[in-house]
Parts: structure tokens; sequence; C-alpha cells
């Protein structure tokens, strides 16, 4: 009888810590397949050389890439 007790309440156990873990909120969020997503309708939007050009230059001054003399023109 202890036997199938101490069967029982380890199994029961691992059910429990299973069971939370699947019910996680986080669990199936993945924080960098949302950015990759974004970037890639980004550049699906920007269709044309112009489009794909004025995209980067706008992603270089977000990043605050001012040494490129090119963003700076763009930017006066």
């Amino acid at each position: 009888m202890i036997d199938y007790f101490a069967l029982a309440l380890g199994h029961g156990l691992i059910a429990i810590a299973l069971l939370r873990l699947v019910l996680r909120e986080g669990l199936d969020a993945d924080p960098l397949i949302g950015s990759i997503t974004s970037e890639a309708a980004d550049n699906r939007k920007a269709s044309s050389v112009a489009g794909r050009n004025a995209a980067r230059r706008a992603k270089g001054a977000d990043e605050g890439d001012l040494d490129d003399p090119g963003a700076q023109v763009a930017q006066r």
C-alpha cells in the first residue's frame, strides 16, 4: 500500500509541475520573432529601390549613425 502511495505522490507532483509549465503565459512568446516579422514586413513595404534606401536611411538615423555624411545631408 505504501508503494502505491509513493508512486502516486511522485507522479502526481510531476503532473502538477508539467501543468504549471504548460499553462505559463510567456511559454510561446518569443520577442525576437516579433522583431524579425516586423522588420520583414517593413522590407516588403519598401518594394522599390528608393523605398529601400529611404528605409535604410531612417533605420540608420534611428540608431544614431551620424558619422555617415549622407545621413547628415538627409537630416538637413
